[in-house]
């Protein structure tokens, strides 16, 4: 499913009005009717306190208030702002509310908006900010938040949840907690992103008749991955098929007590169909390594102490990484000198246009040492996957700021290496240097347990290794991750399974893709 960002949105009603004669006031009006059908639908008879701000918005709360007094619902309509202040069509149809016998209630000060909230009602409308709120709430409109929130009444949120970044579901200060979201047309990243969309509630979208060539002509880049997006990238095999055709995987993985991490990485692989897997490991581990998959080949690395030597696993690499296809480093393999000594051979000189290159896990923690920027380096693709965590280190911030506005830190990694990016958590986000966000919609609570994302590295760098684009490889290894879990957990449940029940669904996951 597509997403807008909130300029593709305003350029949406922009060349809706000017290419298609669409009039602004006539999406208004459809938009503010929307809000009230899903509004009388949800929560019919109920009483209804609309909330509007001086903008478009506030213009769409006035036609849904309208509206839903002309079904016959009570409805109060407070304004914060003067009515003398409103301009366009939200004066329009501030005026039209008021013409059709409505009242409008104007409120100037913090004492007054308390007041409001005295009286009980069934449903409270949240039309004080809409997509283009990029500064953080205060004052008059930061203190209405809050006396929503704190009223526990029902909301339905007009097109976003006030205090919500429309591009990046980061919260300005403060945001309405909705029980509902009507947006318009499509759906916005804030709505698809934590911590936005934890605010958003149910989300409905309804066509308001944005002209479709209009879409075309904007060319959205964001996406919420949905099965219609990744099933084009699962390829069917031919009868004919061989396992030289699928891929030569090489994960370099792996520590004294963290044997399972490549096991992981490695299975990954195998079950998402590459044709060959190689673990490189350091040689203490290796027997274990060995012994725990018959199916990969294993190539013991020189170590030091249990972790690998760096100067002597490169000259070795120098040689196997030839005629593979795909490189996947860092579950398991501790942050050393050693390890950022191997991190900067990889970039430097083994990824290639033909050989992408996957750095995940400790991989990253080395990476975030020798600055980040080094990725650009790299001859060929990069892909990060880190976790909050990881990526707070690559960025120099802290975890909590990554999680307050996921959007823009994975972006912000991609611009910084002119590589892909995938970070991990609820609603994973994957982008692109072109400047591609993507949203992932699968997963669940059950997946925070030790090696999931060992195995989602191995399983993005077989795609990687079967030609896949990194986009795509990442769009469809997340998801099938994701949806592996899923069918996992409405099976088992999603308290207490493993990474590698996650593994052995993974054939059921993409078989029922291509059904």
């Amino acid at each position: 499913m597509k997403l807008l960002s909130a300029d593709e949105s305003r350029r949406l009603d922009r060349l809706t009005q000017d290419n298609f004669g669409v009039p602004s006031y006539t999406l208004m009006s459809r938009a503010g009717k929307a809000v009230a059908r899903a509004v009388s639908n949800r929560w019919p008879k109920a009483r209804v306190l609309v909330i509007a701000g001086k903008g478009n918005n506030g213009g769409d709360g006035m036609v849904a208030a309208r509206a839903l007094r002309d079904s016959g619902a009570q409805v109060r309509a407070v304004l914060l702002a003067r009515i003398a202040d409103l301009k366009g069509d939200a004066s329009r149809a501030c005026r039209e509310f008021v013409d059709a016998g409505g009242e409008v209630i104007e409120v100037a000060d913090e004492q007054a908006l308390a007041a409001i909230f005295a009286e009980s009602v069934g449903v409270i409308v949240d039309a004080i900010f809409g997509t283009g709120l990029n500064a953080a709430v205060a004052g008059l409109p930061r203190r209405a938040i809050e006396l929503i929130n704190a009223s526990n009444t029902p909301v339905a949120a007009v097109d976003i949840a006030s205090g919500v970044n429309s591009d990046s579901g980061a919260i300005m200060g403060d945001a309405v907690k909705a029980a509902l979201t009507v947006t318009f047309g499509l759906a916005k990243f804030g709505h698809m992103s934590y911590p936005g969309a934890g605010v958003r509630g149910d989300l409905e979208i309804a066509d308001i008749g944005f002209a479709p060539a209009a879409v075309d002509e904007i060319a959205p880049r964001g996406r919420w991955l949905e099965p219609s997006d990744v099933r084009p990238l699962v390829r069917r095999r031919g009868a004919n098929s061989h396992k030289g055709m699928f891929g030569h995987t090489m994960v370099i993985a792996g520590s004294r007590g963290k044997g399972g991490a490549p096991l992981l990485s490695a299975r990954g692989a195998l079950r998402m169909g590459a044709g060959l897997v190689t673990v490189a490991i350091p040689e203490s581990v290796a027997t274990i390594v060995a012994g725990g998959q018959a199916e990969i080949m294993t190539e013991p690395m020189p170590d030091s102490d249990g972790h690998f030597d760096a100067v002597r696993t490169i000259a070795q690499l120098n040689e196997l990484i030839e005629g593979k296809d795909a490189i996947a480093v860092g579950p398991g393999i501790g942050l050393s000198d050693d390890t950022k000594q191997l991190i900067a051979f990889l970039i430097e000189r083994a990824a290639s246009p033909e050989r992408p290159l996957l750095i995940d896990a400790d991989g990253l923690n080395a990476l975030a040492e020798l600055d980040c920027q080094i990725a650009s380096r790299a001859q060929g693709p990069v892909v990060m996957t880190p976790h909050p965590g990881e990526m707070a280190r690559l960025l120099k911030s802290s975890t909590a700021e990554v999680n307050a506005d996921r959007i823009t830190a994975a972006r912000t990694l991609s611009e910084r290496t002119h590589g892909f990016v995938l970070l991990k958590g609820a609603n994973s986000v994957i982008t692109g240097p072109g400047g591609e966000i993507y949203i992932n919609s699968t997963g669940n609570p059950g997946m925070g347990t030790p090696g999931m994302g060992d195995a989602l590295s191995g399983m993005v760098a077989a795609l990687l290794g079967q030609r896949m684009k990194p986009l795509d490889a990442l769009a469809l290894g997340v998801f099938i991750h994701g949806d592996a879990a899923d069918r996992v957990a409405r099976r088992r449940g999603e308290i207490g399974y493993i990474t590698g029940d996650l593994i052995e669904e993974l054939p059921a996951a993409l078989a029922a893709l291509i059904a």
